[in-house]
């Protein structure tokens, strides 16, 4: 039996996600407040990581792959101090003595080195398949003495990368990535080229594709009746998407 869905609305939702929410529930949130109307998103975010989260409704899930293709932009604090089994703050710390922690300048050419077209392994704690299961749950039904889950290196593409501010041992990088790339791996293979520790103190999603953390709207500034003045149209959303497609730049839409 077809699953039957209480409200029509159809629309995209540019969502500031709050720290220490799931995505899952943010968007269980927004579905309610849409009166149950059919929805999906364009790319997770993990709990610890704050920022735009598209949300689609109703007719506009069928434009999520399309949405999912786009490019983010993000900005991190990366702590060189140390490591952690997560790439994140969540896991436990793996302290890194570093004798001389490394100059501004040693971090840019490291940063330089991830641009462009390169390899880059997934961290473990990540909802990637691995023989049909998530890979974090793999790694947090594994016991202490277990090898962490090794997930292959995979293909991904940073369009721009910058270090915005550098006091060890937190490294401020912004960048503008391709699909499927992972900023807590970024973290940590940043550290293994210098010598260092390395995993995300801070992470924020600034934009994804022509959709812009300026634009975004937080739950808690949202009405309890999500309505089609809450949201932009379909037609709209593409639009700006191809837009950006034209202009090679991202650009944001009216809401």
């Amino acid at each position: 039996m077809p699953i039957r869905y209480h409200s029509d609305l159809t629309g995209i939702l540019v969502l500031d996600k709050d720290l220490g929410m799931s995505s899952m529930r943010a968007i269980e949130i927004a579905r309610r407040r849409a009166g149950r109307a059919k929805a999906g998103h364009a790319g997770t975010l993990d709990p610890l990581a704050t920022g735009v989260l598209i949300v689609a409704f109703g007719k506009a899930t069928k434009a999520i792959d399309q949405l999912m293709a786009t490019e983010k932009r993000y900005e991190t604090d990366v702590d060189l101090s140390a490591f952690t089994a997560t790439d994140d703050r969540e896991g436990e710390r793996r302290e890194v003595a570093v004798a001389t922690p490394p100059s501004r300048e040693a971090v840019e050419r490291a940063l330089g080195g991830f641009l462009g077209e390169i390899m880059q392994r997934p961290p473990s704690f990540s909802a990637i398949h691995i023989d049909g299961k998530r890979a974090y749950k793999i790694a947090r039904d594994a016991a202490p003495e277990d090898a962490p889950v090794e997930i292959p290196a995979r293909k991904v593409v940073v369009h721009e990368i910058a270090l915005l501010d550098y006091a060890w041992p937190i490294a401020r990088v912004a960048m503008r990535t391709g699909k499927g790339f992972y900023v807590r791996s970024l973290a940590r293979d940043l550290g293994l080229a210098l010598g260092t520790g390395g995993h995300c103190a801070t992470l924020r999603r600034t934009a994804v594709g022509p959709f812009t953390a300026a634009m975004a709207k937080r739950l808690e500034d949202l009405p309890e009746a999500i309505d089609a003045s809450c949201v932009m149209s379909l037609e709209d959303a593409l639009a700006a998407m191809r837009a950006a497609d034209a202009n090679g730049v991202v650009t944001a839409p009216k809401a």
